[in-house]
């Protein structure tokens, strides 16, 4: 790069930033604003809708109401991957919408589920939305190459049977699909269908193609619904809370910042701006994309900056070595980034393959993670290897061109024996994860449980309380919550007010009814409320067994998928079997942490043990990397514990800054953050060091182990 040019693309930076900054905080024009504000906000930070359905079949089982919990949450979430779906009392659904701020739209666009029919062109009813077990929009290429969407049915037992009978008798004919009275298709039979299998095509956009699979899946509930109550619920946290976490970002940020250029000086500069542009583009493709942001999620955007830092760390640990070898810095940062590249592509393809996965089989705050997760893997190494690189080629070509701003010389690390402390190794982290299984059973022993569950996966008692004064959130915080939490000795209570009234909606743990009577006496002796005016119901789970499910074979299939790529890319099943093992180990110290700790499981569980998957396997693959570059060198006379020794002690530097990083940007929420910040960012932490420390200690021994198992052989 020429200096003019390197000059230009300084300033195209500034400009970039700049520009990229205005967009992101104040917007383009007067009439619209920045992409931060725009962005959706989740139940927690900004409310929303909260729709509360009565059951039309008297007595329903406990099949039909979580199977109807599990195909309205499947349907809500066009609106939102935050939106929440739970039973209340007996037989009644609640909803749970963000960013929604009108409930009649809502309610008008689901509509009256349970009513719907295929009727042939006679007026014979063929099948029922009862028959129907799934209906998806798909995409297909027509003969002429063009993209054609369409609606697939999958029909049950029971409706694959009637519906074979009536197609084969109706070919030619429409069969019209009738939702709440109401012809939404009638696509003509073209042949007969015996599978239960059918596809609807038509000159569809896929949003039309999507609307009708919605209108599909919500009829084809087996429980009629009515609505019986439409709130516009608030935000659950005070402006506070997010403040102080927005606070704890930018102070996590200037602390990277500062890390990242005493360690490698003028890289450590350019990652830092490339790191603001990655901050800026986030925010907008999380408004473009429309991603709804819950606090948690917050959270896990500020510690995908730090994760962020990592590419750029391989990065300048390349040049550094190369600086060491004698080369010139402009060689040195050509073959750094070089060398990076396979470390940096293969870790990060590996957790968006991971991320892809639980997209696709995921729901509810699985789906917000994956989406959150790949935007930050995408952005990431966009910045590391385009931005950065451009920033620091840049730098170059302008004059600073001294090997000091590059590289300060230090003594040769000797090679660390790690694979002789293997088994020293191996016996804590067995003992560790053997101190979970007995945490776990001694607290279920107890009566308590493996763990502390919170609403969100045990369910709870909601109270709608009507005070006489229209308190605040912050003021709700201060002076209702601690009294509810004295009395209920639970301290997870959760609240949230109802728009326009003067009504707090409290959700505790389950409540027996001496409990439910001591808290109304401590609401109407301190806050003077009228006792016959609170009502109380018993709630389901948020999140559904079936949710639980989805989001256990999303892991699983992501784990497969991922084993397969390492396998692929490295050409040993060894390598492969090694990170996934070493993910394992990662997961279950920290659910012992969770067991021995008593941090409770809720959403932000969830979101903290993906989190852990994805930076677990990032770490890995970096050692495997070199581990596999040192192979490629390797000769006869090479000693293969020392190959490994020394893979794992060239890119120790980098696991430690990696680890510090981001490290640190949790330690700052956990220090500002509000509770359910902290208990995020707690169990985070202890992921970390533990992903740090099995990648250092853990994997690359494994290897070695089976791999002289087998020369053995």
């Amino acid at each position: 790069m020429k200096k003019n040019k390197g000059i230009l693309s300084l300033v195209l930076t500034v400009v970039l930033i700049a520009f990229l900054g205005f967009t992101t905080v104040e917007g383009i024009g007067k009439k619209h604003s920045g992409a931060a504000e725009n962005i959706k906000l989740g139940l927690d930070l900004a409310g929303g809708v909260s729709i509360t359905y009565q059951v039309k079949d008297k007595n329903p089982t406990e099949n039909e109401m979580n199977d109807t919990i599990y195909k309205l949450q499947k349907r809500v979430e066009q609106y939102s991957t935050e939106a929440t779906v739970y039973q209340e009392g007996d037989d009644r659904i609640n909803i749970e919408i963000p960013g929604v701020t009108n409930a009649n739209e809502i309610l008008d666009e689901l509509g009256k589920p349970g009513s719907l029919e295929f009727q042939t062109e006679d007026g014979a009813t063929v099948i029922t939305g009862a028959d129907v077990s799934t209906a998806t929009a798909r995409s297909s290429q027509n003969k002429m190459g063009n993209t054609e969407y369409s609606v697939e049915l999958n029909l049950n037992d029971k409706g694959k049977e009637k519906f074979a009978k009536a197609t084969e008798e109706n070919i030619g004919k429409s069969i019209a699909i009738i939702y709440d009275g109401e012809t939404i298709s009638a696509p003509n039979v073209e042949e007969a269908i015996p599978d239960g299998n059918a596809h609807i095509t038509g000159n569809f956009t896929f949003e039309e193609a999507d609307n009708l699979a919605s209108t599909i899946r919500i009829g084809g509930l087996k429980l009629e619904l009515e609505e019986l109550r439409s709130n516009v619920v608030g935000a659950q946290l005070g402006e506070q809370a997010i403040s102080t976490s927005l606070k704890a970002g930018a102070i996590g940020l200037v602390l990277v910042f500062l890390f990242m250029i005493f360690a490698y000086y003028l890289p450590g500069f350019a990652s830092s701006l490339a790191l603001i542009i990655y901050t800026e583009l986030v925010m907008i493709i999380l408004n473009a994309f429309e991603v709804t942001l819950t606090l948690p999620g917050i959270a896990g955007i500020i510690l995908s900056i730090g994760m962020a830092v990592d590419a750029n760390v391989i990065i300048f640990a390349r040049v550094k070595e190369e600086i060491a070898l004698g080369k010139t810095v402009r060689n040195s940062l050509k073959t750094g980034f070089q060398k990076a590249m396979s470390a940096i592509v293969d870790g990060n393809v590996t957790t968006l393959i991971a991320a892809a996965v639980l997209w696709l089989k995921g729901s509810g705050t699985v789906k917000g993670f994956a989406q959150t997760l790949a935007i930050g893997i995408i952005v990431s190494m966009f910045t590391a290897l385009v931005v950065t690189r451009l920033i620091i080629f840049a730098f170059y070509a302008v004059g600073l061109r001294d090997e000091k701003l590059y590289y300060h010389k230090t003594k040769e690390r000797k090679s660390i024996d790690f694979l002789g402390k293997k088994n020293i190794c191996f016996a804590v982290s067995i003992a560790l994860i053997a101190a979970g299984f007995v945490f776990m059973g001694a607290n279920g022993a107890r009566g308590q449980g493996a763990f502390q569950y919170s609403l969100e996966f045990e369910g709870g008692t909601s109270i709608t309380v009507p005070f006489d004064k229209d308190y605040t959130i912050d003021e709700i915080d201060s002076e209702i919550v601690p009294i509810v939490e004295k009395v209920t000795g639970d301290n997870n209570v959760q609240t949230q007010k109802v728009a326009g009234t003067k009504q707090v909606i409290i959700k505790t743990r389950t409540l027996e009814l001496d409990q439910r009577e001591e808290l109304n006496k401590a609401l109407v002796d301190n806050f003077g409320v009228k006792e016959k005016e609170i009502t109380a119901e018993n709630i389901s789970s948020t999140v559904s067994g079936e949710m639980r499910q989805d989001a256990i074979i999303a892991v699983i299939v992501a784990t497969l998928c991922m084993l397969l790529y390492i396998w692929f890319r490295f050409k040993d099943i060894r390598f492969a079997t090694s990170a996934v093992a070493a993910l394992l180990h990662d997961v279950l110290v920290v659910l012992a942490f969770y067991a021995a700790a008593r941090v409770p499981v809720g959403n932000t569980f969830i979101a903290c043990m993906l989190t852990i998957v994805g930076y677990s396997i990032n770490a890995t693959i970096v050692i495997f990397d070199r581990i596999r570059e040192e192979l490629h060198y390797k000769t006869r006379t090479t000693d293969l514990k020392e190959l490994v020794n020394k893979s794992i002690t060239q890119t120790l530097t980098r696991s430690i800054y990696t680890s510090l990083t981001t490290f640190v940007m949790v330690a700052v929420l956990f220090v500002m953050g509000v509770s359910s910040i902290k208990e995020f960012a707690l169990p985070l932490m202890v992921g970390i060091v533990c992903g740090g420390y099995s990648s250092v200690c853990i994997t690359g021994a494994l290897w070695y182990v089976m791999k002289m198992k087998l020369v053995k052989k």
